[in-house]
């Protein structure tokens, strides 16, 4: 079943269990309870408020149930996560074949991921009317490990393409910038959810290694799947909204519940992350030779729409 991704973006605002619900109340005045959602049916709550109170009984229920507690700074990023320490029955069998992998197993993996990143990059510049064939061809001569960084070379074409030439992804930034931002801190915390109940360890990647990052394997596995917040992004700027608001928000959360092409047929997003998390595990353990990436292509809804212009 698909869980709901909660943000809590307005002020002076308390979080707490009831009965099996995540209680939300207003701090001011009456502390009337604005809403409620069951504990079972949320995959993630992104906290992207100021003012805001939650009780440790809620964080102990979310863990539980391995919904990422997500802690957003400024512009919308990921600044903290909480998740659980226990999340998969075989959690430690799957650490333990994770850290034995070996490196030439690690720089295979990771030039998939490249690979499949690239793929879909292209789909979503040919949505955009421009050639995919850059990224195409690009994508066709990723070797093991990603030697030449085909990543970055395809990223450096890639946003002058969607955006425009002065365009420059800048996390600081606002405007495009804070759409993407919030975007990837929505899938961040999906994919990080899809890690736990895979029985893998954030921490460990396939290629980020940057000392002070704590999820680098989300960061590697989220890739092929960035391209899906982009055009969600360009789709809205098209029609006037470049601003993050409860309107954008909406569209971006939206945009991870549509469905991908898989080997298996239409598949949405958030399910896409949970396989593709699997099949890194089942790799690890030596149950299967190739990680389950979705088809290049867009994700079916947003195809539809843009057929339809």
């Amino acid at each position: 079943m698909l869980g709901r991704i909660v943000e809590v973006a307005d002020d002076h605002r308390h979080l707490s269990v009831q009965r099996g619900f995540m209680a939300v109340h207003d701090t001011d005045g009456e502390r009337r309870q604005l809403g409620q959602v069951a504990l079972d049916d949320i995959a993630a709550v992104i906290a992207n408020a100021h003012g805001l109170s939650y009780t440790n009984n809620l964080l102990v229920a979310l863990a539980e149930r391995g919904a990422p507690f997500v802690l957003c700074g400024a512009n919308h990023m990921v600044v903290g996560m909480l998740w659980p320490t226990d999340g998969n029955f075989e959690q430690s069998r799957r650490i333990d074949a994770q850290l034995g992998a070996s490196q030439p197993t690690r720089k295979r993996l990771w030039a998939a991921v490249v690979r499949a990143k690239l793929e879909q990059q292209a789909a979503a510049l040919e949505a955009a009317g421009h050639s995919p064939a850059p990224l195409t061809q690009m994508a066709s001569r990723v070797r093991s490990g990603d030697p030449e960084n085909h990543e970055a070379q395809g990223a450096r074409h890639y946003w002058r393409q969607l955006f425009g030439a002065n365009f420059r992804r800048d996390q600081e930034g606002d405007g495009l910038n804070a759409l993407l931002n919030y975007g990837y801190t929505v899938l961040r915390a999906c994919t990080a959810r899809s890690v736990i109940a895979a029985g893998l360890h954030a921490g460990i990647g396939l290629h980020h290694s940057h000392a002070n990052n704590a999820m680098r394997l989300v960061d590697d596995l989220m890739e092929p799947f960035r391209p899906v917040v982009d055009l969600k992004v360009w789709q809205l700027q098209r029609s006037g909204q470049a601003l993050v608001d409860p309107t954008t928000k909406r569209e971006l959360v939206r945009s991870l519940f549509d469905d991908m092409q898989t080997p298996l047929g239409a598949t949405p997003v958030m399910v896409c992350t949970q396989r593709l998390a699997t099949s890194l595990a089942q790799v690890y353990l030596g149950e299967r030779d190739k990680l389950d990436l979705p088809l290049p292509g867009l994700p079916l809804a947003l195809a539809a729409e843009l057929g339809g212009d």
